[in-house]
């Protein structure tokens, strides 16, 4: 059954959204249901009609509506700060209740000042507690009545009913007008940290100039555009759809996608991202992606996905407060009756001015809201995941991210990771061959291997093709047919009826005898750091190929960081131990293992595990087992790879190491942040819950207690937004 998505108005908080969950869940006619705290939005698979799911939603408090097609454009999110957060408290019906309630608490406040008539102040407390506290006690009760669950707003009904019945009308209206102002401004900030995932929905524009045949140009909606179309970007604008250039030539700022600090300079044959800014020159773009398959939609598409995908923290934290505020309101209710029962201690306040017993359980049931506690990990986690994905660096979900910041070794894959991934071709030697300068022999040796590795999309193969370009051989023979991968070891194929095998050296002493003069010409070859391989035309062995890949310029930097940070870096290769070995010394590498087949891979990854959580880096297609085998998989290139977005746990949009260390601080950032909020939440909570069993609190403290710290807790879990 397909799924509807709703967005969901009026959820201030993580545990609004679990209420909201629940009780749509009761609904007949639904068979799933997910709420996203993160993104606002409610997912529900069933035939339960809309107006069923509006109803219910509305007696919790929330107010759905049916989200647009494709990606979703929303107003900004406007102002920030005071002016900001006084546009909040008048937009929404609940907070104009408590903003009326406290205009009643100051007519009253000023009538008993004025010492007027004191049944007057009296009435107006209690009219400034019904009518700020109108929409929380809806909202206590109809989550009591649907979801059979104590949620925070009863147990603020219970206790302003409870001052109100001991006398304590001042206190009662003042807890009331105070608790709506707090919970609205944990939906603003909330809100605010939303807007940083709207944000990325605005980066690419709304329309695109398309060209028509005769060269006319016409503006229309990106939704209208189809693979195939060409449009117009002209200089400063953003590209709108992802697309290949086929005529002009520009620097393209792709930092919105990719997180890369320079222009990329874009010929006709590159390919362009939507939401990416083009420089001071004209491009024409031929679309290749529609509107909601292009790179933007897909990472807005995934972000969501891991903001709301919740952390082990955030799972363990949600557990415990499913019966955590159950517990609260019957240590209450002892708190209030076994007292006066056992010891005779005064229930009501007594009249010399100290505090009953009721009043100190009241007080428990106010500081004793698990919102703070139930906040503290959410929102740091949305707050990291945006901040990476504007930084180029996608983390497909809490759970992630939180096993990042425990990562103590790095393992690296070599080809195309810690080199450019684009080797030449350095020489070539057949066995023929009486000179050092490239022969006719030589020269068919190039030509045999390229007829079978442009079958394949390997560096090497690409690097083989390419010198034969160059020499003009590449011509010379057919492709090759039946071509079959040799697992990490080489590739074969059929030419001319012959099977030629292109493979390592250990491949060739196992199956294909060859002299020693020839050993001694590879060995020496891969001592000086480069990569051979040997070739067999089906009846002889032919001669070698050595290759060489450049290391990346920034490897040497991001390993000297990553060990700044403690930790141990390996490097994981199908290559020779001597071109191994030359890439490690290069760049730093603390040990290197090479010669691995894919199956090695993966055992040398979970070798790593023994020792502790472990990560891999690799191209996210050749090393997906060994990635998926890590406890954290980083994949190089995202931008341009739709696989590595998929098969990664976290992927470097635009293929830049130097990102690397960055996200392993962010994600140390984030764990420390989480657990200064919990902390911070459960200390505070028994701190003032042992002052109000004391009788050392007041009412008006215990609101403070609990709405102070779910706000401090929401703007220390939004610092990731501001981490350099």
């Amino acid at each position: 059954m397909a799924e509807r998505i709703y967005t969901v108005q009026g959820m201030d908080c993580a545990h609004c959204a679990q209420e909201l969950e629940a009780g749509i869940a009761r609904l007949d006619g639904v068979r799933a249901v997910r709420v996203d705290f993160a993104t606002a939005r409610m997912r529900v698979e069933g035939d339960a009609p809309f107006e069923a799911l509006q109803q219910r939603a509305q007696a919790l408090g929330k107010t759905l509506a049916a989200a647009k097609a494709g990606r979703e454009r929303q107003s900004p999110p406007g102002p920030g700060g005071a002016l900001g957060f006084a546009r909040y408290l008048l937009w929404r019906r609940e907070t104009q209740l408590a903003l009326a309630g406290g205009a009643l608490l100051a007519l009253a406040w000023a009538a008993g000042l004025a010492q007027l008539d004191p049944d007057a102040a009296q009435a107006g407390y209690i009219l400034a507690t019904l009518v700020a506290g109108y929409p929380v006690a809806c909202s206590g009760l109809s989550a009591l009545l649907v979801n059979r669950d104590f949620n925070i707003n009863l147990l603020m009904t219970l206790a302003a009913a409870g001052a109100v019945l001991i006398g304590e009308t001042a206190e009662a209206a003042t807890v009331i007008f105070l608790f709506a102002v707090g919970e609205a401004l944990e939906g603003y900030t909330a809100d605010r940290a939303r807007a940083s995932l709207r944000g990325l929905m605005e980066l690419a524009p709304a329309e695109a100039i398309r060209l028509n045949d005769g060269g006319g140009e016409e503006r229309v909606p990106v939704e209208a555009l189809a693979v195939g179309d060409r449009i117009l970007v002209k200089p400063g604008e953003r590209i709108p759809m992802d697309g290949e250039v086929i005529a002009g030539e520009s620097g393209v700022n792709q930092a919105p996608i990719t997180g890369e600090s320079l222009p990329v300079h874009k010929t006709p044959g590159a390919e362009v991202y939507a939401g990416t800014i083009n420089g001071g020159g004209a491009l024409t773009v031929r679309v290749t992606r529609l509107a909601a398959d292009n790179t933007l939609s897909h990472l807005i598409r995934l972000v969501e996905e891991a903001q709301s995908a919740r952390a082990p923290s955030q799972r363990l934290i949600d557990r415990f407060a499913r019966y955590y505020t159950p517990s609260v309101v019957a240590a209450a209710a002892l708190v209030a009756t076994l007292p006066p029962l056992l010891f005779g201690a005064p229930f009501a306040n007594p009249l010399d001015g100290g505090q009953g017993w009721l009043y100190r359980a009241l007080e428990l049931l106010v500081i004793a809201c698990p919102c703070s506690l139930v906040i503290s990990t959410p929102v740091t986690i949305i707050s990291a995941i945006t901040a990476a994905a504007r930084r180029g660096v996608l983390i497909k979900g809490g759970a992630h991210l939180e096993a990042l910041g425990t990562v103590r070794t790095v393992a690296f894959d070599k080809t195309g990771t810690l080199t450019s991934g684009r080797p030449v071709v350095t020489q070539t030697h057949a066995v023929e061959c009486a000179s050092e300068q490239p022969c006719p022999y030589c020269d068919d040796l190039l030509a045999l291997a390229a007829a079978v590795e442009r079958r394949s999309a390997h560096p090497l193969a690409r690097a083989v093709v390419e010198a034969a370009q160059t020499r003009g051989v590449d011509a010379v023979y057919a492709p090759a047919e039946a071509v079959e991968m040799l697992a990490g070891r080489g590739v074969q194929g059929v030419v001319n009826g012959k099977q030629v095998t292109i493979g390592s050296h250990e491949l060739f002493d196992l199956e294909h005898p060859h002299g020693r003069e020839m050993c001694a010409w590879v060995r020496a070859a891969e001592a000086d750091g480069q990569s051979t391989m040997l070739l067999c035309d089906g009846d002889r062995v032919r001669g070698f190929i050595a290759v060489a890949d450049e290391t990346r310029p920034e490897s040497r930097q991001v390993i000297a960081e990553l060990k700044a940070l403690g930790v141990q870096t390996v490097m994981l290769t199908g290559d020779n131990a001597a071109v191994a070995q030359a890439v490690a010394a290069r760049v730093g590498i603390d040990a290197a293992r090479a010669g691995l087949l894919p199956a090695d891979k993966v055992a040398a990854v979970r070798a790593l595990l023994a020792d502790g959580p472990a990560a891999m880096v690799g191209d996210g297609v050749n090393d997906t087992p060994a990635l998926a085998a890590a406890t954290v998989g980083i994949a190089m290139g995202g931008a341009g790879s739709a696989q590595a977005l998929e098969t990664a746990d976290i992927a470097l949009m635009a293929d830049d190491l130097k990102q690397l260390p960055y996200a392993l601080r962010l994600a140390r950032f984030a764990r420390t942040l989480i657990r200064q909020n919990i902390a911070v939440s459960i200390g505070a909570k028994l701190f003032f819950m042992a002052l109000a069993v004391a009788g050392l609190g007041t009412m008006w403290l215990a609101v403070f207690a609990d709405m102070g710290m779910s706000l401090l807790v929401t703007l220390n879990g939004m610092r990731p937004l501001r981490l350099k």
